[in-house]
């Protein structure tokens, strides 16, 4: 039945989930001056390395690392849901819209 239930749900009520978590992780990110999208730091932040962080916030950071991980917790339910091609282009304009809000803070290539 669980299963059931998970599928029924759209696309739409995965997006919002992903999008409320995510919005969370760049609020917090920009609070720790953690620049999230540049290579390797997603990573480093799950492995606990706060040395990624531009200012001392060790309460902000533990919470930016569980909302990480609550991020990636989330996704895979939603790939079980909606299929990888769809979570991702989910995932894609998320990012996407942050950037559009909070420029470059996030780091990365907004190119890409």
């Amino acid at each position: 039945m669980g299963k059931e239930k998970s599928t029924d749900l759209g696309g739409g009520w995965w997006a919002k989930n992903l999008d409320d978590v995510d919005r969370e992780v760049a609020r917090l990110a920009s609070i720790c001056k953690v620049r999230l999208l540049d290579p390797n730091v997603i990573e480093r932040v799950l492995h606990n390395d706060a040395s990624v962080c531009g200012t001392q916030n060790r309460a902000a950071f533990d919470k930016l690392r569980a909302a990480l991980m609550m991020h990636y917790h989330i996704r895979d339910k939603a790939v079980e849901a909606m299929g990888q091609e769809a979570t991702a282009k989910v995932v894609a304009e998320i990012v996407a819209n942050l950037r559009k809000r909070l420029g470059n803070q996030l780091g990365g290539d907004a190119s890409g």
